[in-house]
């Protein structure tokens, strides 16, 4: 590979790890709102806000990683 190809693939790695960080936050701070531990606008609005973020976490965590590598997926060689 060369110096480019490093540092684009550096790059990537960093932005897929990055995603999976994310979405395990929105997971926690989801929990955090059903649970009462955190308060935005009151029960039982938190809970409902507190779903949607666990439902984004966890397509930020466990899908989009794998959507952005099937996209940079390198070409195959024949």
């Amino acid at each position: 590979m060369t110096p480019a190809n490093d540092a684009l693939a550096k790059k990537r790695f960093f932005a897929i790890t990055l995603m999976r960080l994310m979405g395990a936050l929105f997971v926690l701070c989801g929990f955090a709102l059903i649970s009462g531990g955190l308060a935005i606008a009151g029960q039982p609005t938190d809970r409902w806000i507190g779903v949607a973020v666990v439902l984004v976490g966890a397509f930020d965590f466990a899908v989009f990683p794998l959507i952005l590598a099937r996209r940079w997926r390198s070409p195959k060689e024949l």
